[in-house]
């Protein structure tokens, strides 16, 4: 898919993560279950928090090797420092992340739809990706993948 087409602006990780933050707002806005106790509000201050710390640095690396950030592009370089040193997808991850601690925080009991987010951003952007940098970086992609798991 052209990464420039109508579909492919709305078919991306941001619009599939703000339509899980929305449905899991609504969520709790609706339907609140029940009422957790504060450690559960910190927890999930702490994801968001760990959420921008791991994105901001995931972005650095980007930057730093002058590669795109969009997804269905064809990787310039090859990411193995910082944050990829620990996960082959540290930008879904701070995602899903940020999305957990929304959760946690507005009390929503939508962890559902972080394992949908999950599995959408798998199914939709990671796998596709992976085969890009396989066919792009051959043997050093196969060892990076060796090293680094997906998620974490």
């Amino acid at each position: 898919m052209d990464s420039r087409s109508p579909r492919a602006l709305i078919d991306t990780p941001p619009v599939w993560l703000v339509a899980c933050i929305a449905l899991a707002w609504l969520q709790a806005r609706w339907l609140q279950l029940w009422p957790t106790p504060a450690f559960v509000d910190a927890a999930g201050y702490a994801l968001i928090a760990l959420s921008v710390v791991l994105f901001v640095a995931a972005v650095r690396e980007f930057r730093r090797h002058r590669t795109s950030i969009v997804p269905r592009e064809t990787p310039a370089a090859l990411l193995t420092s910082g944050p990829y040193a620990l996960s082959r997808n540290p930008i879904y991850l701070a995602d899903a992340a940020l999305l957990c601690g929304l959760v946690l925080v507005w009390d929503a009991g939508a962890l559902p739809v972080v394992a949908a987010f999950v599995a959408v951003i798998r199914t939709r952007f990671i796998l596709w990706e992976e085969q890009e940098c396989r066919a792009t970086f051959g043997a050093d992609w196969q060892i990076y993948t060796t090293r680094v798991r997906r998620w974490f």
